[in-house]
C-alpha cells in the first residue's frame, strides 16, 4: 500500500475526489484569505498616513471624497440657516460620506468573517467524509486493517488542517484589522469634526 507523502501537497494528490474538492476550496480561501489581508494592511497604512498628512496641515491625498461633500455642502446656501444649522448640514453630509469611504475601504473584511466562521466547518465534512470513506473500506474488504482505514483517514486530517490553514489567518486578520479599522475611524471623526467648524 503507497501512502501520501507528509506534505499538504502530497495528501492533496493523494486524496480522493471529494476531499480533493474540499483541500482546493479551503485552499482557494486561504490564499484570498492572504490577499485580504495584505491589502488591508496596505489600505490602513495609507489611511494612517493620509490622516496624520492632514492633522498636520498638508494636502487630503486619498481623503478627497469626504473633504468633497463638505466643500459642497458649505457651498449650499439654505434661507435662514443659522451657523450653527449649517455645522450640522456639513458634519451630516462628511459623516455620510466617510461611511461610504469606509465601506470601500473594509472591503475584505466580511470575506474574512466568512472564511473564519465557514473554514472549520467546510474542513469538518471533509473529516466526516474522510472517516465515512474509511468505514465504508471496512465493510467493503472485512479487514480492519491500517491498509483499509488510513487512506480515508488521512484524507480527513487532510481536509482538518486544510480548514484551520483558511479559517486561523482569516480570524487572526479580521479581528486585528477590525480593531485597526476602529481607530482609524475614530481619527476620522475627528478630522471630519475639526475641518467641518473650519469651513462652516
Amino acid at each position: 500500500m503507497e501512502f501520501a507523502p507528509m506534505s499538504p501537497f502530497g495528501m492533496f494528490l493523494y486524496a480522493g475526489p471529494v476531499s480533493k474538492l474540499v483541500m482546493a476550496l479551503l485552499l482557494a480561501a486561504a490564499v484570498w484569505t492572504w490577499v485580504l489581508i495584505i491589502d488591508g494592511v496596505f489600505v490602513l497604512r495609507r489611511l494612517s498616513k493620509a490622516l496624520d498628512r492632514v492633522r498636520a496641515g498638508g494636502d487630503i491625498g486619498v481623503l478627497w471624497p469626504i473633504a468633497a461633500a463638505a466643500r459642497e455642502a458649505s457651498q449650499a446656501e439654505l434661507p435662514n440657516e443659522t451657523i450653527h444649522q449649517k455645522r450640522e448640514r456639513i458634519l451630516q453630509q462628511m459623516n455620510r460620506a466617510a461611511r461610504e469611504f469606509m465601506l470601500d475601504a473594509e472591503g475584505g473584511l466580511p470575506v474574512l468573517a466568512i472564511v473564519a466562521s465557514a473554514g472549520p466547518f467546510v474542513g469538518l465534512f471533509g473529516t466526516v467524509w474522510g472517516i465515512m470513506s474509511s468505514f465504508s473500506g471496512i465493510a467493503q474488504t472485512q479487514d480492519t486493517s491500517l491498509a483499509v482505514v488510513a487512506p480515508g483517514i488521512a484524507d480527513a486530517l487532510a481536509a482538518t488542517a486544510y480548514g484551520l490553514a483558511a479559517a486561523i489567518p482569516a480570524a487572526i486578520g479580521y479581528n486585528r484589522m477590525g480593531m485597526a479599522f476602529g481607530g482609524i475611524k475614530e481619527k476620522m471623526s475627528r478630522y471630519i469634526l475639526t475641518y467641518a467648524t473650519s469651513i462652516a
